[in-house]
């Protein structure tokens, strides 16, 4: 069997070719032209030269037809079929998966990009063997994913997992209403715990601008008001966490995005969710994705190996 997963970001979109056994075959990336004519076709021709690289590394998939799995921001409406809470809000309202089935002529599924991270750590990645994984991206936006006992849970109405957009938990005085987010509401955890949020406290705190690599750079240097960002974002972040602990008590959470390379999240993130867990106690295993910034790519062709 080969598998071509695609990971659409909001900058990139990667595609590669999978042996049945995990193993790349290709791969291959462009970066996304930001509008729906030109992605798709982008989409098209990255397929294309993935499965026909991996035809040549192995001859003897020459026959086969490659699956085609999907990850992307945001979901499919199961009532409509047509793309939402997407943060390329070009893509909302569109029939993404059914275009890009016309287009390659054959059948394509597609999961929120959360959930394909999720899909992978659990199936050859940093939770394997574990019985439920929580994934958490944290980069320019946020967003989490579901897999228990292997199997992407996408739930009733394909919503599972859209932890951007709950409202920050137990909110301060000084944290309400929180910025007004794309989506419209106001206070949405993505406003607050994304890279973009965590630069905005910075500036709205201090009245500087710095990026937050900068702000990160600054804290492991010593500087104050860097050390009392980072430590906000980890108090903001574990009483996310913590929801999501009283509600699904996972066996692991497994980061990705810009944030998952802070090696300083996971020694003091149990400490920030532990006093808001309703329990007399609480261990799980914080771990980074095993595949990194491949993970999204690999979840994607998994759509399929799992048979979701």
């Amino acid at each position: 069997m080969l598998y071509v997963g695609v990971d659409f970001g909001g900058t990139k979109i990667e595609a590669a070719a999978l042996s049945q056994n995990g193993t790349f075959l290709s791969r291959q990336r462009e970066p996304n032209p930001g509008n729906y004519k030109d992605a798709l076709e982008t989409v098209c021709q990255l397929i294309a030269r993935v499965e026909a690289e991996a035809k040549q590394a192995d001859p003897s998939l020459a026959t086969r037809v490659a699956t085609i799995g999907v990850g992307a921001p945001g979901s499919v409406s199961p009532r409509t079929g047509v793309m939402r809470n997407a943060n390329s809000t070009w893509l909302n309202g569109m029939t993404f998966r059914e275009d890009l089935e016309a287009a390659i002529k054959r059948p394509v599924r597609l999961a929120n990009d959360a959930n394909c991270l999720a899909l992978s750590e659990a199936i050859d990645g940093a939770a394997k063997g574990l019985k439920s994984v929580f994934a958490i991206i944290v980069g320019t936006g946020c967003g989490g994913g579901l897999v228990i006992d292997g199997h992407l849970i996408e739930g009733a109405n394909g919503l599972t997992g859209e932890w951007g957009h709950i409202p920050l938990p137990w909110q301060k005085p000084e944290e309400f209403p929180g910025p007004t987010c794309w989506c419209g509401h106001k206070g949405c955890l993505e406003t607050w715990v994304s890279g973009t949020g965590f630069a905005r406290d910075f500036h709205a705190v201090t009245g500087k601008a710095l990026r937050s690599e900068e702000i990160i750079n600054g804290m492991r240097s010593g500087d104050a008001e860097c050390e009392a960002a980072f430590d906000r974002l980890m108090d903001r972040l574990g009483r996310a966490m913590a929801v999501t602990v009283n509600m699904l008590d996972p066996d692991a959470f497994v980061f990705g995005g810009g944030l998952s390379n802070v090696h300083e999240i996971y020694d003091r993130l149990p400490a920030k969710i532990l006093p808001h867990v309703f329990s007399d106690g609480w261990q799980a295993e914080l771990k980074p994705a095993q595949w990194g910034d491949s993970s999204g790519v690999r979840g994607a062709a998994y759509l399929w190996a799992q048979g979701h």
